[in-house]
């Protein structure tokens, strides 16, 4: 079918229409925000300063912040505004805008979190040629990682904005996620739809692949450890990047791994609300506060900057 789109605007209906809801949800999602931008523009800040943190781990955590950063700000802003204003509208262009970049960047997150395994693997599993096999191949996991996340944000960006909307340009949802604004679609959208589950799929599960590879060899070197203190060590190393990578790639095979005619909007949007907004706050506290190395470097700045 040609795209004959005939729809200039969406209108998301966000996570309720509740009158008495929309300022509280306002504030929560405020503060939700103004922790996530903190949180990791001060992470991306802190590695920057300190050369204590110019390792390849820190690396892909200042990488991490920016990228949850941005993919928070791709939809956050949005909600907010339509909380405060109950302005809802959204244009195509917009639209198309924020799925892809929220795409993109969540599929970045995605192969970072696989790389930032692989890490680990190198870390415990060979630490003796650790510091240099990953200055030989940290960079270029970052850069593989971008390239496929915006790689993976052009296809799905483009093949649904090729469908025609002629129907609705009602979006329940609180953003331009996929599966909501392709059931809007007067297009046969079967080709789509098989797209996004395959891609997505080979994306998820690659990176899982990885991942799943890096630990079972680390538990394997860490049952072998004759140290209760390496051992602990090992697994208080490993438990912060998993709890991570169960949330963000269990929502992510929940929303993408499944036809568009099984979604539930409500369910959806709850789930969304996860890997979209909450997640990237949950990160730099995750990977930071409990850091004892990101917690010398930042007491070490604010002696600094009393010491002037």
């Amino acid at each position: 079918m040609e795209n004959n789109t005939e729809v200039t605007q969406f209108i998301l209906l966000g996570l309720t229409n509740a009158p008495e809801l929309q300022v509280p949800l306002f504030a929560v999602f405020t503060l939700i925000y103004l922790i996530s931008v903190f949180g990791n523009l001060g992470m991306i800040v802190l590695i920057l300063l300190d050369s204590r943190l110019h390792t390849s781990m820190y690396f892909f955590l200042c990488n991490l912040s920016l990228v949850d950063f941005g993919y928070s700000s791709a939809v956050t802003p949005k909600v907010m505004a339509g909380f405060l204003t109950g302005d809802k509208v959204i244009s195509y262009n917009a639209c198309a805008a924020q799925m892809f970049f929220f795409v993109a960047f969540a599929t970045v997150e995605s192969y970072l979190l696989a790389s930032m395994a692989y890490d680990r693997y190198a870390a415990v599993c060979k630490p003796l040629h650790y510091t240099t096999t990953m200055t030989s191949v940290c960079v270029q996991l970052v850069i593989g990682s971008y390239v496929c996340g915006f790689l993976n944000s052009s296809i799905h960006t483009g093949d649904i904005f090729r469908l025609s909307f002629c129907r609705s340009n009602v979006i329940h949802h609180f953003f331009c996620d996929i599966p909501a604004v392709m059931i809007l679609s007067c297009s046969d959208r079967h080709v789509s739809e098989l797209v996004v589950v395959f891609v997505v799929s080979f994306n998820i599960f690659f990176a899982l692949l990885v991942i799943v590879t890096s630990y079972l060899l680390i538990f394997v070197t860490i049952l072998k450890m004759h140290s209760a203190d390496g051992y602990q060590k090992a697994l208080s190393t490993c438990a912060s990047h998993l709890t991570a990578v169960f949330i963000f790639y269990g929502t992510l095979i929940f929303m993408y791994v499944q036809p568009s005619s099984s979604h539930s909007m409500d369910t959806d949007k709850m789930a969304s609300t996860f890997y979209a907004i909450v997640i990237p706050m949950l990160n730099p506290l995750v990977y930071s506060v409990r850091n004892k190395e990101v917690k010398s470097a930042f007491k070490k700045v604010v002696e600094r900057k009393h010491s002037l």
